[in-house]
């Protein structure tokens, strides 16, 4: 049976983690270069298997989930280091895309009738 983790555990439990050193989380800048730099990993990991760019064989081979679980983790660091709840930002942005955005994409329901018609 799996384990499923609300946002605010996984903050908990990257908070537990990085407590346990004295020097804590990175600054923001430091964050945001560890940030793209995983970026830049996972990028390289999708480009290995849908892009153009294929790996050499001497690269070790990552996979798309190790590196988006390497984003996450990131971005939950910095997050906790600037004491912003991710559960409260996910809950606006999707206020956003359920208010402002709600007419900019073609729902499926309204493809299908299109196609019926």
């Amino acid at each position: 049976m799996e384990n499923h983790k609300s946002m605010k555990e996984l903050q908990n439990e990257v908070d537990q983690y990085i407590s346990q050193f004295k020097e804590g989380y990175f600054s923001p800048l430091a964050m945001l270069a560890r940030m793209t730099e995983e970026l830049g990993e996972l990028a390289r990991e999708v480009n290995h298997y849908y892009g153009e760019k294929p790996k050499k064989d001497t690269e070790k081979e990552n996979t798309i989930e190790e590196e988006l679980g390497d984003m996450l983790f990131v971005l939950i660091c910095f997050a906790n280091s600037l004491n912003i709840d991710l559960e409260e930002a996910h809950n606006r942005v999707m206020n956003k895309f359920n208010t402002r955005d709600k007419d900019r994409w073609t729902r499926i329901e309204d493809a299908e009738s299109e196609t019926n018609e």
